[in-house]
């Protein structure tokens, strides 16, 4: 397969490569709408901590929604789970926060809508949801409750005659502030069990406030959201959810996209760290030509390729059917953790410039600190996967 000479220099294996060409053709169309629709927009609106809402339609005309949904979208059929990931990578690449509002609306909402609704749920609310002319939203982590959620779900849902009515809160939920579509997560009280609402734009007692201060992902708009006696058609309920099970086998799938995300930044904090040190001089010369600068360097692009040798496998993995969810639970972990290396040594390289936003390099820095964390801790992802290779459970 011919190259162009747009391929990323963080790609020393030469990932891209094991791309069909009709897929390698959306990547570089991502790319570009990225670099050119996006980037322009991130360092202003992430110093001011809001949501460009003018990116909503130029997303519309980027033919990148619904992409693994087939018959929802542009494209007649599903891509495939690689293709997905470096989509995700991509975006990150440019920007965490624009990423995280398009993978919250096209895989986490839309993933649950597609996963755990019915025939009719799908063909109701996918179809705008890929055309963009409504928003997405997913709601599980509490403001009391994280990693224990699956076990300690306070937000509840009662049945009364052919309505729920569901009380509780929710926190750190994207584009909960704007979004026509909520995706809440409600613990049953006559079963004890897991279910999944949609919560229209609107709905009395549902109200979401919008969290500031924030230091990382300042352009997602994360809501704290209180549900006070609000009342959810069954017809309106995901028929498909009867149980956290269920919820986990969504789960599983959006935390590999986590770690695609955690590529994409250190790509991004790379790429920024190795044309700063061909620029800088010091010394009469590029810091690039000294060794300790070349040191960081490679050690960074070994975590880049390493993990992206991994989320491969990952990807290959979900294609075959064959997914668990230690698999994505490692790949989270390991990953995660790879891309707060990369984004110290990319700041380091920086030096004082590397804390001052015109140089980029600091948005990827604060924004690493928020995929770390998300979409399970590194411990309880680590515990899941020592559950897996040792036959022993270590949560308590």
């Amino acid at each position: 397969m011919d190259r162009p000479d747009d391929r990323l220099t963080a790609d020393f294996y030469d990932y891209e490569a094991l791309l069909a060409d009709d897929e390698r053709k959306i990547l570089l169309g991502a790319r570009e709408f990225m670099t050119t629709e996006i980037k322009p927009l991130v360092n202003e609106y992430w110093a001011k901590g809001e949501f460009p809402h003018e990116l909503i339609a130029k997303f519309r005309g980027a033919g990148l929604t619904a992409l693994p949904y087939e018959g929802y979208g542009e494209h007649p059929a599903a891509v495939s789970n690689l293709l997905t990931g470096m989509l995700a990578m991509e975006m990150t690449r440019t920007d965490a926060s624009v990423a995280t509002f398009f993978g919250v609306h096209n895989g986490l909402a839309m993933y649950s809508i597609h996963s755990g609704g019915s025939p009719e749920q799908r063909d109701r609310w996918l179809p705008a949801m890929a055309a963009m002319d409504k928003i997405g939203a997913f709601a599980m982590t509490e403001p009391l409750g994280g990693s224990d959620v699956a076990g300690g779900m306070r937000t509840t849902a009662r049945r009364e005659g052919d309505a729920w009515v569901l009380n509780g809160a929710k926190r750190w939920i994207g584009n909960a502030t704007f979004a026509d579509y909520v995706v809440v997560w409600a613990r049953d009280l006559d079963d004890d069990q897991v279910k999944g609402f949609v919560v229209e734009k609107g709905t009395p007692g549902f109200a979401a406030e919008k969290i500031e201060g924030k230091i990382a992902f300042r352009i997602v708009e994360n809501a704290e959201i209180t549900l006070t006696d609000v009342r959810v058609p069954e017809a309106d309920r995901l028929q498909r959810v009867n149980s956290f099970r269920d919820v986990a086998e969504i789960l599983r799938a959006t935390r590999g996209g986590v770690a695609w995300q955690a590529l994409g930044l250190m790509i991004g904090a790379y790429e920024l760290a190795l044309a700063h040190a061909g620029q800088r001089e010091q010394f009469g010369r590029p810091i690039a030509g000294f060794q300790l600068v070349q040191d960081l360097l490679v050690k960074s692009l070994g975590n880049i390729t390493a993990s992206w040798g991994m989320l491969v496998q990952l990807a290959r993995l979900q294609d075959a059917g064959v997914f668990r969810d230690e698999h994505s639970s490692l790949a989270k972990a390991f990953v995660t953790s790879r891309m707060r290396e990369v984004v110290a040594w990319s700041r380091e390289i920086f030096g004082g410039n590397g804390i001052v936003l015109d140089h980029g390099v600091a948005r990827f820095f604060a924004d690493a600190e928020a995929i770390y964390s998300f979409e399970g801790t590194r411990e309880m992802n680590t515990l899941i996967v020592g559950k897996a290779i040792t036959g022993q459970s270590a949560f308590v």
